[in-house]
């Protein structure tokens, strides 16, 4: 028994170790200069790529001492730096600090498998299964007093009886969170039963119902049904990464085994989220349930997104005043934009008035106070960046934010619709005559004659045809 359980270990290592490297790799590829990361233990020592990918994830830029030259003392104080980064974070679910059981900057320096995995598997949680699945607002109600990632510290690969319960424990949220997503949005309607990440998914029948969930046309459940094991699985990672741009990081014989490992399972799932048409609309009878009815967990829910809208604010703060290039801050402000915008939808509806004479409750005061703060710094943030450009760019971007702002003010609401219909084609005819079709051309030239910083300039384009 011992030394079947020694190989189960070994394996599910084996498999942990894959998968956590091509995860990386999907997001490494993203970063300026993009990096590889070969063998996961020995790659990780120095600390570098561990920043790289931090950075990658959460669109901030962070100190790293890197080069030919540096020693292991280097090592210890990039591993440091990620490790004192990852804990001034706070969890979604819980809204504490993330704590970093048993892991320090010596045992990653060291190349310690477990330990390594444990920290890598902790990002994961963190920084993609936590975030995707606290932004559907069907299944807020999973979430408790306890954290996901906290206590996350080491795989179960290495860690010692107790501490596996903790983890378990901690995991729970994000766990049930995101299988909950897989049931009511994909195998409860074809009448599948998928009830763990484990041997519910050996089949590979569960991937494509995950599949045919998002584009029906890609699956054919009937022919799922027949196909053995191997080529179901092929086939579901090979339609997801042509059709759906998954990175592909398991491989059919990492899941027809007798105990498919959960957390690299979890971890190649988790992406499905990020492609799935309305995450809202994820309750099997197609209603929304934007806002939970019991009024405990309501407060709940609110709390969790005030703890979020505060760490958002924080981090908008630290990303403003940094050093970077305007290029740089561009990219920080639109990682930060999509953050917003994913959780719009729910923050919205949950600050629906809910006492009848139209008066948002104490906590929902405090939440929408949260949410215009952050809204008004992400507008003064993107004003600053366009007025900022060089040249006629930052004029143009100055007139274009006029612009909206015009096109953004409130019509009043008269009595009579005519009058208001009037109000409504006098602001228009006023902006037209603003915004002619030469001045708009004219700084339509402009931006294609500066090619230095493209995305901006893209930006600068997409916010001219509006305004047009």
């Amino acid at each position: 028994n011992s030394n079947a359980l020694a190989t189960l270990l070994y394996e599910q290592e084996a498999v942990q170790k894959r998968t956590f490297t091509k995860w990386i790799n999907s997001h490494l590829a993203k970063h300026k200069p993009p990096f590889e990361v070969n063998d996961l233990f020995e790659d990780i020592k120095d600390g570098v790529k561990l920043l790289a990918l931090l950075e990658v994830l959460s669109g901030q830029r962070l100190p790293c001492e890197q080069g030919r030259q540096i020693k292991r003392i280097h090592w210890v104080s990039n591993i440091g730096t990620a490790l004192k980064f990852l804990e001034g974070r706070k969890s979604v679910y819980r809204g504490s600090p993330i704590k970093l059981v048993n892991i320090n900057a010596t045992d990653i320096a060291d190349g310690r498998p477990s330990i390594v995995l444990g920290l890598i598997w902790t990002i994961i949680l963190y920084f993609q299964i936590e975030e995707l699945t606290s932004n559907l607002p069907a299944l807020q109600a999973l979430s408790s007093s306890a954290s996901s990632v906290d206590s996350m510290a080491s795989s179960e690969t290495g860690s010692p009886p107790m501490k596996r319960k903790v983890m378990t424990k901690f995991q729970g949220n994000a766990k049930k969170a995101l299988l909950r997503w897989v049931q009511s949005t994909a195998t409860k309607r074809l009448g599948i039963e998928v009830k763990d990440f484990g041997v519910s998914w050996r089949s590979g029948v569960a991937f494509h119902s995950v599949i045919h969930a998002i584009r029906p046309e890609l699956v054919d459940m009937d022919i799922v049904r027949k196909r053995s094991n191997r080529e179901n699985l092929e086939e579901a990672f090979s339609v997801a990464e042509n059709e759906l741009g998954i990175p592909r990081l398991l491989d059919p014989e990492d899941v027809d085994v007798d105990k498919p490992d959960e957390k690299s399972i979890m971890t190649y799932v988790a992406q499905f989220l990020k492609h799935y048409p309305d995450p809202h609309q994820s309750e099997t009878d197609g209603q929304q349930e934007e806002v939970p009815s019991d009024k405990s967990l309501f407060l709940s829910v609110l709390r969790e997104v005030k703890i979020w809208l505060d760490q958002l604010e924080r981090d908008l703060l630290r990303a403003q005043g940094s050093e970077e290039s305007l290029t740089d801050k561009y990219q920080a402000f639109k990682s930060f934009r999509v953050q917003y915008e994913m959780r719009k939808k729910q923050i919205e509806s949950l600050l629906q008035p809910v006492h009848r004479d139209g008066k948002l409750s104490v906590d929902q005061a405090v939440v929408k106070q949260a949410w215009d703060h952050v809204s008004v710094r992400l507008l003064d943030w993107h004003i600053h960046l366009d007025k900022s450009l060089p040249g006629p760019l930052g004029v143009i971007g100055a007139w274009l934010h006029r612009a909206e702002l015009s096109l953004r003010e409130d019509i009043p609401i008269q009595q009579a619709h005519e009058e208001t219909a009037n109000i409504i084609h006098r602001k228009l005819e006023q902006h037209m005559v603003a915004t002619t079709k030469e001045c708009a051309n004219i700084h339509s030239e402009h931006v294609k004659q500066l090619s230095n910083h493209p995305e901006l300039v893209e930006n600068i384009h997409d916010n001219l045809v509006i305004t047009k």
